[in-house]
């Protein structure tokens, strides 16, 4: 595809080998068009990489962490589960929204927490809010472990950011949604990686190979989710789309 943005026209056009489309510059269907390649850009510059929570990398797309703090404050979690922790900062970030909220608990999974990552995170102030779980997200131990943090009648919330090959986040959905309390989420982050195939930095098997092909394939066999994002508090924005790494990501428990 080629796009041509003529700003002294204020036009954008974007032409393929059948067809060519020209929209205004400042319209819906020119800030998606330039977004999708901003997205795409921005990932392989490692554009998330710039970013902390209260202190702590937190390699996330900002609008992604607006948006689910969004979703927790609506729904309110006793329970916090990520799987993939990296640094951490998303681990201190669920945490300072339930001590904000004054309630709830964090649980962190990861096959690899790197001892310089863990000593700032167990020196962490919001550490009290959070229990550190080491070994692979999958296997049957760990989830144990993970259900031993889990009290009855607790509404939990599960954020699925470890390994994104489909296998390994399917095995994760199956293992970890019946954690999910109905009216909350499992969320199967990075989907964006679908797109990402062409990107310098990608692989040609992410095409198939990608979280969002998991999600649809768990959906098949799932009628208790559906593929819902939360609903916005305030919008009086003229775009109907988000800016995200995580499309088709939100799974809603309805019953």
């Amino acid at each position: 595809m080629k796009i041509v943005i003529d700003t002294e026209l204020k036009k954008i056009s974007c032409e393929t080998s059948s067809r060519t489309d020209t929209f205004d510059l400042y319209s819906e269907e020119a800030f998606d068009i330039v977004s999708n390649q901003w997205l795409k850009i921005g990932w392989n510059q490692k554009y998330s990489y710039s970013y902390t929570w209260f202190g702590l990398p937190m390699i996330q797309l900002p609008e992604d962490v607006l948006r689910t703090q969004e979703a927790v404050y609506s729904i309110k979690p006793d329970v916090v589960v990520e799987t993939g922790i990296a640094h951490g900062g998303s681990l201190i970030f669920y945490a300072s929204l339930l001590k904000a909220m004054g309630r709830g608990r964090v649980v962190g999974v990861d096959i690899d927490i790197r001892l310089h990552n863990r000593e700032k995170i167990e020196k962490h102030e919001f550490f009290p809010y959070i229990t550190l779980i080491e070994g692979d997200s999958a296997g049957e131990d760990i989830i144990a472990r993970v259900q031993s943090n889990i009290k009855k009648g607790d509404t939990v919330m599960v954020v699925l950011d470890s390994c994104h090959l489909k296998g390994h986040v399917l095995k994760e959905l199956e293992a970890y949604h019946k954690f999910v309390t109905v009216g909350s989420y499992i969320v199967a982050t990075d989907g964006i990686m679908q797109d990402l195939h062409d990107v310098p930095r990608g692989e040609a098997s992410w095409i198939e190979d990608n979280p969002v092909s998991a999600v649809e394939e768990f959906l098949k066999g799932h009628p208790e989710f559906i593929l819902e994002k939360p609903a916005r508090g305030f919008n009086e924005s003229l775009c109907s789309k988000d800016l995200t790494y995580w499309p088709k990501a939100w799974l809603k428990r309805i019953r």
